[in-house]
């Protein structure tokens, strides 16, 4: 291998080892010290609970890791957004689970916390999946009620979310595993069936301190909504078990005997290692950003046996369209191509860029996908939508919209991998989170923006040195480079994808290496929901 193969390999086995070490602190949720704590009272921890439940030969995708992460720092933090969020599988039946991290805030909801729950709980409805909550739990977190408490996307929501779930026939279990209070408190009940552990699980309304002060009352809270009273007085609790253990163990017992369901009928063969070796992506992928490559290279090292059927290969070349197997699953794959390409009229088109060729050919092929019922699969490495009069009067935002307008309308299911940059209206159409992936993830290499740093920076610039103008100010170019830099910092620290995913803009960053099994996973859950809506684009601009 030369010499760039291995500079970009050492880059991106840096980028990967600092995720791995990211990835073990989030897993100690609120430290050491208080997960210590928590299990002298005899309770797993929610990871623990999560591995005791998951089956053990089976491939899981976790949700949101880095949720909060950066996020809250004056209230001490909220790692994981206080909440695991894990699609694995149960007796060979796959599902999501949700386990408050009672080591973080006891489990408080901050609002990260309410976004990650509703993420999870959409997962569930768009793939018909059943959903398991472990709830231990304090409820909301009273400082930051009114970001977390009153709005459409808030707390209640997660209710709202209960009710419809269950009229659509979606499974739901709770086990109550510590306390569950309030409002909290419906989520469990609202379930299709409810378990608690005697001693630690406990469910009311109000808390004892609470109804001292609102009506008088003196009651522990044992009495007040422990597992003896909701199991043998007020019903509200289906089943009482003396441990954590046990309660799982029941779950499991319930997933041995649920009936089957119907399928999408996505089609899959058998699985085939790609012929081209994997690893060798992390040698391809360039570690500066703005050096073009072959993103075929990238491809032929996910998908099985390196086979890839393109669709108009010799016309809009600066995206990539065509048929594959990803794990035996059928799929559609649209990606940018980074290298410069060379049109038959002789042009030269810039890789990474979205010229109207390429969103033409781009529309058609997503349309034939949904015709077919081919899941489709985005794989971003994009600067944007091509600028300039040519572009323009050309009709470009008439060729991206018509991009846009056919994926935004798939029925079939949408997978996006953000590889490398992943900017302003390209993010849009290359299937950005607002366009309801399945799964959205990004390599540690991603970035995500309105546009690219020194693009921004040098916009930003520009516009405060012309303001500082207008007030009469002069600025040397000293003072206009430290202006720059002080810019550029503060946008850099935007366009990580760790804080994408800080904010669950992405579900999740990954080793490259995970890409097969997390789009094959996704698949897999996106099968169980039959496509029960015809497929329509509405107007579009030809």
């Amino acid at each position: 291998m030369n010499l760039e193969f291995n500079k970009n390999e050492d880059s991106i086995k840096q980028l990967n080892f600092q995720l791995s070490q990211r990835l073990k602190r989030v897993a100690l949720g609120g430290g050491e010290k208080r997960i210590a704590k928590h299990k002298e009272k005899g309770k797993l921890t929610a990871r623990e609970r999560i591995d005791y439940l998951l089956d053990k030969d089976a491939e899981t995708v976790e949700i949101g890791a880095f949720a909060g992460e950066g996020m809250y720092q004056e209230e001490g933090g909220c790692p994981g957004g206080g909440v695991v969020v894990v699609i694995g599988w149960v007796q060979g039946r796959q599902c999501v689970v949700v386990a408050n991290d009672a080591t973080v805030k006891a489990g408080a909801w901050f609002p990260i916390t309410a976004k990650k729950n509703l993420r999870a709980q959409e997962i569930s409805i768009e793939n018909k999946l059943p959903i398991i909550y472990l709830v231990d739990s304090a409820g909301v977190y009273l400082p930051m009620q009114d970001e977390i408490f009153p709005d459409k996307e808030h707390f209640g929501r997660i209710f709202r979310n209960n009710a419809v779930m269950s009229s659509m026939g979606i499974v739901q279990l709770a086990a109550i595993m510590g306390p569950c209070v309030a409002g909290g408190a419906y989520l469990p009940i609202m379930s299709d069936e409810a378990m608690i552990v005697d001693g630690t699980g406990s469910v009311f309304l109000a808390g004892s301190y609470l109804v001292k002060s609102a009506i008088g009352e003196s009651i522990d809270n044992e009495t007040l909504g422990g597992a003896s009273t909701h199991s043998e007085i007020s019903g509200v609790t289906d089943y009482k078990f003396e441990n954590d253990e046990q309660c799982l163990d029941h779950i499991q017992n319930i997933f041995d005997k649920m009936g089957g369901q119907a399928t999408a009928g996505f089609s899959r063969k058998e699985a085939a290692a790609p012929k081209e070796n994997p690893e060798e992506m992390l040698g391809l992928l360039p570690a500066d950003r703005a050096k073009p490559y072959d993103m075929m290279d990238i491809i032929n090292r996910l998908v099985d046996n390196s086979e890839f059927e393109p669709y108009k290969d010799l016309y809009g070349q600066t995206l990539i369209c065509g048929l594959a197997r990803i794990e035996g699953w059928a799929v559609g794959i649209v990606a940018n191509q980074r290298k410069i390409v060379k049109t038959k009229k002789g042009a030269m088109q810039m890789g990474g860029v979205i010229y109207s060729d390429s969103a033409d050919k781009a529309a058609r092929f997503i349309m034939n996908c949904n015709q077919k019922k081919i899941p489709l699969v985005f794989l971003h490495d994009v600067s944007g939508f091509m600028v300039g009069s040519q572009s323009e009067h050309g009709g470009i935002i008439k060729d991206g919209a018509k991009m846009v307008n056919a994926m935004a309308n798939s029925v079939v299911p949408k997978f996006s991998v953000i590889i490398g940059n992943s900017y302003g209206a390209g993010n849009y159409a290359m299937c950005g989170k607002a366009y309801d992936p399945r799964l959205i993830v990004a390599w540690p290499t991603a970035q995500l923006a309105v546009m690219s740093g020194a693009a921004a920076a040098n916009t930003l610039l520009q516009i405060q040195v012309a303001s500082l103008k207008a007030k009469g100010q002069e600025i040397t170019p000293e003072a206009e480079k430290e202006l720059l830099d002080t810019i550029k910092a503060r946008y850099e620290q935007q366009l990580s994808p760790y804080y994408a995913a800080a904010r669950l803009w992405v579900d999740a960053i990954i080793d490259p290496l995970e890409t097969r099994k997390v789009i094959s996973q996704g698949i897999s859950m996106a099968n169980h929901a039959p496509i029960e809506k015809a497929y329509n684009v509405g107007v579009i601009q030809v």
